[in-house]
């Protein structure tokens, strides 16, 4: 049984299911430009329906509360509010969002709202996007107009969402928008997105001291593929750039030392001003953390590479350690080509609770992709995922048993959706979407999670 007031949600992102890119006066985001561009996406897919949310959200809101739901984690899209990135607001754009949130209300279901999950207005990009510093003001700015229309309803607010993916595939890797391949933006970029975070969390603060305010990572144990030294050097360049670049300036305040010295010859780290990491690591009311996997690696010459790989073409997102491999160590994989390990988040969990501040955490993104059918009898029966999300939430719950402030689990994701450069050939939803027909069906996942909130608990060995 998990702690009274345990929060059992699920979550999504604004441009992965809203669609309506042109409604209500909605501008440009890079994503929309980015899928525009032949080769970007797998199959030539967009999200100009995705499934359709945006005109739909009052039957999946009460699918929510089907499922007993007691929170969702949804993010607002930039543009559909502010179409240029800065000056007016979009009042039919922010009414979206009041109405959403006032049926999530209506059922009991707390909204948990994400500022920023990836879709930056395109007009900021062509401005300089995030490797210019003058982006984090700006979204600022953006915080803090949402922030005031909103916060007498939402008490849970989170800032950037992921800004490894951001800033490393987006202006290194080329993977996501805008699709740069630009090592030394995409150094400033990740700079800024956490100072984004930093100022947001200033102004949010300024207006309502009540909200409960949280960054949110994604967070990956990186495992040596031997004892040797090249793949121990290999586990702490990876590890460094993936977790505790972002885990030390969030919750210390600080940058790792061997981190920027991996990175010094990209960078003198010169946009780094005075002021900084302090409005970056000012202290936060939680943290959310997304999980999916375990890295293994190898520094030797020619190390292997994972099954998973980048579904269109791109460079590496690793800057200065462009040489380490990622080893298939043998364990099952998803649909993503991504090992199934859950004793890696008892890992996270772990070293959260040991080496940083003590703050309240939430596991805000946990889930996998399997290669669902829908049946002949209407149902979609997904075992597999079944079996992934009861093994994280075991671990889980063995980290609060142990002492770790765990306080909530949002399933990634609610419902099948546009997954980014793999088009919508990918599903994490716990609800099936026929994206011909826009039709929703619950999984067995789906169905076994509202069994489990209904309990409060886990019953039994998932079958």
């Amino acid at each position: 049984m998990f702690p009274t007031g345990f929060v059992w949600g699920a979550a999504t992102s604004a441009y992965q299911i809203e669609g309506g890119l042109s409604a209500d006066g909605r501008g440009t985001s890079i994503w929309d430009s980015f899928c525009r561009q032949e080769g970007r996406i797998v199959g030539g897919d967009h999200a100009e329906i995705a499934i359709d949310h945006y005109n739909r959200y009052r039957d999946d809101v009460k699918l929510m509360a089907d499922l007993g739901l007691t929170a969702y984690r949804f993010s607002v899209s930039w543009p559909r509010i502010q179409p240029e990135g800065l000056g007016a607001y979009n009042a039919k754009g922010l009414d979206f969002y009041k109405r959403l949130v006032d049926e999530l209300l209506s059922y009991g279901i707390d909204p948990w709202l994400t500022l920023y999950h990836w879709d930056l207005p395109q007009a900021l990009e062509d401005a300089g996007g995030w490797p210019a510093r003058d982006t984090s003001k700006r979204f600022a700015d953006f915080a803090a107009t949402v922030h005031a229309e909103l916060s007498d309803r939402v008490r849970n607010w989170s800032t950037v969402n992921e800004p490894w993916c951001s800033a490393f595939l987006g202006y290194a890797s080329g993977e996501h928008a805008p699709g740069r391949r630009e090592p030394a933006a995409a150094l400033r970029a990740a700079h800024h997105l956490n100072l984004a975070h930093g100022l947001a969390v200033q102004a949010m603060r300024a207006q309502n001291a009540d909200s409960q305010i949280g960054g949110c990572v994604n967070l990956y144990p990186v495992t040596p593929a031997t004892a040797s030294e090249a793949d121990q050097d290999a586990a702490r360049r990876i590890d460094g750039l993936q977790n505790r670049f972002f885990l030390d300036a969030l919750l210390k305040g600080a940058y790792p030392e061997d981190v920027l010295a991996d990175l010094s010859h990209i960078s003198d780290m010169s946009f780094i001003q005075d002021g900084d990491l302090a409005a970056i690591g000012a202290p936060l009311d939680m943290l959310l953390v997304n999980y999916y996997s375990r890295f293994t690696v190898s520094g030797a010459p020619g190390g292997a590479v994972s099954a998973a790989a980048a579904p269109t073409d791109s460079g590496s997102p690793w800057i200065g350690s462009e040489h380490v491999g990622f080893v298939n160590a043998g364990r099952p994989v998803t649909a993503m080509g991504w090992e199934v390990d859950d004793s890696g988040l008892y890992e996270t969990l772990r070293r959260l609770a040991d080496e940083y501040p003590r703050v309240p955490l939430y596991i805000s993104e946990n889930g996998a992709a399997y290669d669902d059918v829908f049946g002949e009898d209407g149902t979609v029966h997904d075992p597999d995922r079944v079996a992934y999300i009861e093994a994280h939430l075991r671990t889980c719950h063995a980290a609060i048993e142990s002492g770790v402030p765990l306080q909530g689990y949002f399933a990634w994701s609610l419902m099948d959706n546009f997954e980014w450069a793999w088009g919508y050939g990918k599903r994490f939803g716990l609800v099936y979407v026929d994206y011909e027909t826009q039709a929703r069906t619950l999984k067995s996942s789906a169905l076994w999670y509202a069994d489990t909130i209904r309990h409060g608990g886990l019953l039994g060995r998932a079958q």
